[in-house]
């Protein structure tokens, strides 16, 4: 928050918060000061117009300034008394102004609006710490472990470095650790995003989080629970969100100047006023001058400026989690793009069959098919997707880290990795396909090689658009994966991105952004676990939603809801458009205060035009902000000409 302070209270209380995080808008405690606050204000001018006795209208607007201002008034002092200064310093200095010189009703309408927009700072940020806790779900509630010769269920953080985990098929391995028995095809998904399952036997690293594919592992720990590959995830991506936390909003970086500033002014005004004149007459211009400079307008400009384009980019499948990532994603210059389900499908599919001596495309394909027909690996689902008719192969075994062996129609057949079953005439095909980025199987039908397989996840059809278009438009485009060198390469290749991160882990693809960011606001998009310290890392995190994990959506500033990449490019020009009228209410806002103050100072105005004119600042600046509603969705179908960032937000002005 604007005015939130340090200690072991707020501490406790951001622990407490986080039990109690709010899961709709009226879960917010702000928000509810401010309906009650604006129900109270309502019916103080109401009874007033109705010609109410003065106590009573007075009566209900000291209680709407009493429920208003509770939502803000402790923690500003408390932070002032930190030597902490914000918007809220100078709300307060404004509305206790308004009191003194018996403008209740101004007061009031301070605290009713300011209490708004903390209320809508507060559900965007408490969305953004529910998502650390899907992390929890990746470590078992238990892990099977040696000791003394027998096995034994522990919890996660019971486990010592030198222990030894039993990891059977389909289990998630608890801790970081080192194979030292048996062979695997590991899913490292939620640690690497990467869909295809890596082959793993003794003296291979594994992490946590990881499921263990097909045989039954014994892994020695080599880290504990508190410091293993997720625990480090969730310190990066909290750390970063402090960081982000820390950086204030765009009202606070105006306040912070303006706030001393308007109050040494006001005191000035009486002490040298008071020696030169009437003592009663500067004081109640001091006070007429510090109403005069309450951000009324600035406070409730950024908030209905941030609803009406948050809402406008939901209806073209864009979530925007508050007003510092609207205003972050219209500052971006550089787009770090994860590769797996961002830039890919996160879909593997067949991209080439090869053939060796008489066979035949249906042949090879056949064969594989009989093999991996109940088999649950993403590699199988894509085989089975390019074969056009299926035979049953029996006594279909699997031979871990190597491949599948079976018997189809009295023939011994095989399917596996190079190596284990030799590429004969098929080696250079087979080292074409590894350097263009694929995975490379081999099949064997009765002892004779017929066959490669390629399998790759290909990338999204609109991405290559995408980059070109984001290059054109002057952003900086790197790729960050945990994936190879060269099937790395080869992808950027094909998407027109030159900028190339492979083999990263979470807390690389973290400092590799940290890096970025030093040159260029940056914006980091991706869909998955690992991402997540990246996300958080960013000037901007930008999470793929329709795939994305709830880590990462949570953990991002903004999520793309849709499956169709073009939606990025669309983000981003709404964001610039939305931020240029964010600052256009500023100006104003700032413009209304700069010209009232010497207004006032010099009695041209009194109290009842300064907040006459307030008024109708908070109109405009309403009316201004509503603008960036004005957002139509954008025909997405495939093969569409590519339109620019510039060009898109002109169109939706």
């Amino acid at each position: 928050m604007s005015d939130a302070c340090c200690g072991d209270d707020e501490i406790r209380a951001e622990e407490e918060a986080e039990e109690h995080e709010p899961e709709t808008l009226w879960q917010v405690s702000e928000i509810r000061f401010a309906a009650v606050a604006g129900v109270l204000l309502a019916a103080g001018y109401g009874s007033g117009w109705a010609g109410a006795p003065e106590a009573v209208v007075l009566v209900l607007k000291a209680a709407a300034l009493a429920v208003g201002a509770w939502a803000f008034v402790p923690g500003t002092l408390r932070s002032l008394a930190k030597g902490g200064i914000g918007v809220g310093t100078l709300m307060t200095v404004a509305a206790i102004g308004a009191v003194l010189l018996g403008e209740v009703g101004e007061a009031a309408m301070l605290a009713f609006l300011y209490s708004i927009s903390e209320g809508l700072e507060e559900y965007s940020v408490a969305r953004t710490r529910r998502g650390l806790r899907a992390l929890l779900d990746l470590v078992p509630a238990q892990a099977k472990v040696i000791r003394d010769g027998t096995e034994h269920s522990v919890a996660p953080e019971e486990l010592r470095i030198g222990d030894t985990m039993v990891v059977r098929p389909g289990e998630r391995i608890a801790t970081d650790g080192e194979i030292t028995s048996g062979r695997t095809a590991l899913d490292t998904s939620a640690i690497t995003g990467e869909s295809v399952p890596v082959e793993a036997g003794p003296g291979d690293e594994v992490f946590a989080g990881s499921i263990n594919g097909t045989g039954v592992l014994e892994i020695a720990v080599t880290t504990t629970a508190a410091d293993n590959s997720l625990a480090r995830i969730v310190k990066i991506v909290e750390a970063e969100q402090a960081r982000k936390g820390a950086d204030q909003r765009l009202a606070d970086r105006i306040a912070k100047p303006l706030v001393p500033g308007v109050m040494i002014a006001a005191v000035l005004i009486a002490a040298i006023g008071s020696l030169l004149g009437d003592p009663l007459t500067w004081i109640e211009r001091a006070l007429v001058v510090l109403v005069a400079a309450s951000p009324c307008a600035l406070a409730i400009s950024v908030p209905v400026t941030v609803v009406a384009a948050v809402g406008a980019a939901s209806k073209f499948g864009v979530l925007i989690k508050g007003g510092a990532a609207v205003e972050t994603l219209g500052r971006v210059r550089t787009v770090a793009l994860d590769k797996t389900g961002t830039l890919t499908r996160n879909r593997p599919a067949v991209i080439e069959v090869a053939t060796a001596g008489d066979a035949t495309r249906e042949q090879v394909l056949a064969v594989a098919a009989a093999l991996e027909e109940r088999s649950e690996h993403p590699l199988a689902r894509a085989v089975l997707a390019e074969a056009d008719v299926t035979e049953h192969a029996t006594d279909v075994d699997a031979v871990t880290g190597a491949g599948l062996t079976g018997d189809l129609n009295g023939r011994t057949v095989r399917l596996g990795r190079p190596g284990w079953i030799d590429a004969g005439p098929l080696a250079e095909t087979v080292q074409r396909m590894q350097a263009g980025g694929a995975t490379a199987v081999l099949a064997e039908d009765d002892g004779a090689l017929i066959g490669a397989i390629a399998v790759r996840d290909e990338l999204r059809p609109e991405a290559r658009e995408v980059v070109a278009e984001l290059r054109r438009d002057g952003y900086e485009v790197a790729m960050l994966t945990g994936d190879n060198h060269a099937t790395a390469a080869a992808l950027a290749r094909e998407a027109g991105i030159e900028v190339v991160h492979a083999q990263l882990r979470p807390e690389d693809k973290a400092r590799i952004v940290g890096e970025l960011r030093q040159k260029a606001p940056t914006a980091m998009v991706g869909d998955g676990v690992n991402d997540a310290p990246a996300l958080a890392s960013a000037d901007l995190g930008i999470a793929m939603g329709a795939m994305g994990t709830d880590v990462a959506i949570e953990t991002a500033d903004v999520a793309l809801m849709g499956e169709d990449l073009r939606h990025l490019p669309q983000a981003l020009a709404h964001a610039r458009r939305s931020r240029a009228i964010m600052w256009q209410s500023v100006g104003l806002s700032l413009a209304i205060i700069v010209g009232l103050m010497p207004a006032a100072l010099f009695g041209v105005l009194g109290l009842a035009a300064v907040v006459l004119v307030h008024e109708i600042a908070e109109v405009v600046v309403i009316a201004n902000g509503v603008r960036a509603g004005r957002a139509r969705r954008l025909a997405l179908t495939a093969g569409s000409p590519a339109t620019s960032p510039r060009e898109r937000a002109g169109a939706q002005a």
